[in-house]
């Protein structure tokens, strides 16, 4: 049996910060990461590394409450994005159900390619991993 899409890449990874004015210096000043997109009402700053996205979602923001982890302390990355080549939905649907995968949701979300469809899924450790084809909308506006 084969996957059925090609890997391309990272498209994006999610860390959760409590100070954004602190990680945007440091991912800006110190890693010399450009600005990205903005999202002032999740609480959401993107900054681009190289192609790639990495997204500063602030859970001190009221539209960041549902990145916040469980426990203090817990954990300090949402999720990871990675882009893959065309696929067909309903394929991608069956391979992951043939491999006992469940499905999290599905979305059309923005990243470092543009706007896209998402399939959102769990690794064996709990980890959240995003799916995602390539851009419908190449400037992430829709």
């Amino acid at each position: 049996m084969t996957v059925p899409f090609s890997l391309v890449g990272i498209d994006h990874v999610v860390f959760i910060v409590d100070d954004m004015e602190k990680a945007i210096r440091f991912y800006h000043d110190v890693l010399g990461c450009r600005p990205g997109y903005t999202y002032p009402a999740l609480g959401m700053e993107q900054v681009w590394c190289g192609s790639a996205l990495i997204v500063l979602w602030d859970i001190t923001h009221p539209g960041g409450h549902k990145a916040a982890p469980p426990v203090a302390g817990g954990r300090n990355v949402d999720h990871v994005c990675i882009a893959t080549g065309p696929f067909d939905h309903d394929e991608l649907r069956a391979h992951l159900g043939r491999h006992g995968v469940a499905i999290e949701r599905e979305a059309m979300h923005g990243g470092a390619r543009g706007m896209g469809h998402s399939f959102y899924v769990k690794d064996p450790f709990g980890n959240t991993i995003e799916i995602k084809g390539p851009a419908e909308y190449p400037d992430g506006r829709g």
